[in-house]
């Protein structure tokens, strides 16, 4: 059988190909440690002290919840589009537009990082060649005033704008050669990408620049009256801005999962799949104690309020700084970590549009996206990523838009957790190449409520209009699902779902965790809402 025919049949259109291993997924997933530059900075200026112990325990909760997404990846050897998909499976029993909300907020989450991911690459190379208050750099041309949902917010087009959109179109273009390639790619820009990182968190320990005052006492800011940085408390205040960081973090430190986006094209997935999701958290593991541990200890909160590190655009001109050894090595850490944000991207394009294109085959979203190029690269739900995030590109604050993608980002960590306990009862007699041990799952769906609690308590500390933006943007997949499933497809799945499911259409109707489902559901949005009625600043 040859690699297409591993996932289609013969005469079918072009599908995705069984072309790699752990390892090639391991690396495709390698752009995921430099997430940590999108709010590293923002979270240390918005929390302070405490903020190395948001990274320490997020990447703690990430890894956890890992565990699950191995064994459901499992039970579908012939998915790709990551743990949202298999999630999605689990749901589709007990609500038809639940399921799809899965796979909608997986991708919406996961989307932005080009345009962030770009925008700050883009900044990154500006900063280098031109001045501040240069013509190339001064230059805008403002679109549409957002100011409604976040005080100062536009759409814009700038320099910034139009060199990540290049950018942009030149990670497209690797990744239209298929898996096979882009890893491969990876592979290399990957090791140049992990060691300045690994540099930036463990030279700074060497050489004595981390300070125990930068890190202690572990005290939340405040600021005075007049606007003078102070020790803040414990209070209500306090614990929101900690939970605020906790939310942001979970975008970076969560997202190792997209190491199963693969499972369809992997040559053994009943192994491999487990290897790597386990491997690159054990990655992210090191990176994201690391980098912000010595980040926070050499800058201190004075460092951290300086302009440029809340909006990332100073972060790796900062961590440069902190290796030391003066303008050549200070270029290179740049260019490195320049290297790293398009790592990032190339793994997001990879795996959010795998999961448009898996969602498409299962018939969660438009048919359109479900094609393939003759090397196996979802060409159409790239160019959808593309066009997607031209418009994210454009907004003046990227911040913003990574908490509103989080919030997404959330509610899909909360029904795939679940969707672990659903799918033992749903599916018990399903083979499972490898099992979750039971306590660690039992920890995992714990930690789905610990998600809720954030998503309540955490989106507004980024802006008043988070929560709220999030939600919708999360309910815009109801007219875009109705569409598919109603107007495409009549009502009816498409046969390719429920094989995987190993049920038929009549199958769905039993559903034997009965209302269990209903009621975690029902319990996570009465969390989500006491935390936003209990925390704020």
């Amino acid at each position: 059988m040859s690699l297409n025919e591993a996932t289609t049949g013969a005469g079918e259109a072009p599908g995705l190909h069984r072309a790699i291993g752990w390892g090639q997924a391991f690396w495709l997933a390698s752009g995921v440690p430099a997430l940590v530059l999108f709010s590293i900075g923002g979270i240390a200026a918005t929390i302070g002290n405490p903020s190395w112990v948001v990274w320490i325990l997020s990447v703690s909760f990430g890894f956890i919840q890992a565990f699950v997404y191995a064994e459901i990846a499992g039970l579908f050897p012939s998915k790709s589009g990551g743990a949202s998909v298999y999630g999605a499976a689990a749901w589709v029993r007990y609500g038809k537009m639940i399921a799809p909300l899965s796979v909608w907020c997986n991708w919406l989450a996961w989307t932005p990082v080009l345009a962030i991911g770009g925008g700050l690459a883009a900044g990154y190379i500006l900063t280098v060649f031109f001045d501040a208050d240069s013509a190339v750099r001064a230059w805008e041309i403002t679109l549409l005033d957002l100011g409604s949902l976040k005080e100062g917010l536009t759409l814009r087009i700038d320099a910034t704008f139009l060199l990540g959109a290049l950018i942009l179109l030149a990670v497209f273009a690797i990744q239209h050669g298929g898996v096979l390639r882009a890893a491969k790619f990876q592979m290399i820009v990957g090791i140049a990408v992990v060691v300045p990182l690994l540099i930036v968190g463990i030279v700074p320990l060497i050489s004595g620049d981390v300070l125990a005052s930068n890190l202690l006492p572990l005290k939340p800011l405040a600021f005075g009256p007049d606007g003078a940085v102070t020790e803040g408390v414990w209070d209500i205040p306090g614990w929101t801005l900690f939970l605020g960081g906790l939310f942001i973090a979970a975008w970076s430190a969560y997202a190792f999962e997209t190491a199963i986006c693969y499972t369809s094209e992997f040559r053994n997935p009943a192994s491999d799949t487990s290897k790597a999701i386990l491997g690159a958290g054990l990655l992210c593991i090191l990176v994201y104690t690391l980098v912000p541990l010595t980040f926070q200890g050499v800058l201190g909160v004075d460092g951290m309020l300086q302009d440029g590190i809340v909006d990332g655009s100073a972060v790796a001109g900062a961590m440069a700084g902190m290796v030391g050894g003066g303008s050549f090595i200070f270029g290179l850490m740049v260019i490195m970590l320049i290297l790293a944000l398009l790592l990032a991207v190339m793994t997001s394009m990879a795996g959010s549009s795998r999961t448009l294109y898996q969602g498409s085959v299962d018939g969660w979203l438009p048919r359109y996206l479900g094609r393939a190029n003759e090397h196996g690269a979802p060409t159409h739900a790239m160019w959808t990523d593309f066009a997607f995030n031209l418009i994210l590109l454009m907004m003046s604050d990227y911040l913003f838009v990574l908490a509103v993608s989080n919030c997404c980002y959330l509610i899909f960590n909360f029904l795939n957790l679940n969707a672990g306990w659903i799918h033992r009862i749903d599916s018990a007699e399903t083979k499972r190449p490898w099992r979750c041990p039971t306590p660690i799952m039992a920890v995992a769906v714990l930690l789905s409520f610990v998600n809720a609690l954030l998503l309540g308590a955490g989106a507004n500390v980024w802006g008043e209009g988070t929560l709220m933006s999030g939600v919708i943007a999360a309910a815009l997949i109801l007219p875009v699902f109705a569409f598919r499933h109603y107007v495409q497809d009549k009502g009816v799945f498409p046969k390719q779902m429920l094989l995987d499911l190993h049920v038929s259409s009549r199958d769905l109707s039993i559903r034997r965790a009965g209302v269990k489902p209903y009621l975690a559901l029902a319990a996570g949005i009465a969390v989500a809402v006491f935390g936003n009625m209990v925390f704020h600043l």
